[in-house]
């Protein structure tokens, strides 16, 4: 796979991830179940919602690994840009 492909599919995966990641950190955040009160959990239970959450959370921070490792040389070059003096 070429690095424009991979790299897009990392992009995707951290997207979904993150919205998976954001979205049930809302809905376990301790001030939005006081708003919306517990019927809103019927759905999905709880401890489905902290799975979800742990889950994308750490799928989300190796694909942030990879994305940085991908990007290496990028990054370095413009480090180097920025901070060494002309």
């Amino acid at each position: 796979m070429n690095s424009l492909k991979l790299n897009y599919w990392i992009d995707v995966g951290l997207g979904i991830s993150f919205f998976a990641c954001f979205f049930t950190g809302l809905i376990k955040w301790p001030g939005l179940i006081k708003i919306i009160g517990t019927s809103a959990y019927k759905i999905l239970r709880f401890n489905n919602i902290s799975i979800i959450h742990d889950w994308s959370g750490l799928i989300m921070g190796l694909l942030v690994l990879f994305h940085l490792v991908l990007h290496w040389n990028w990054i370095v070059a413009v480090t180097k840009k920025i901070f060494l003096p002309k």
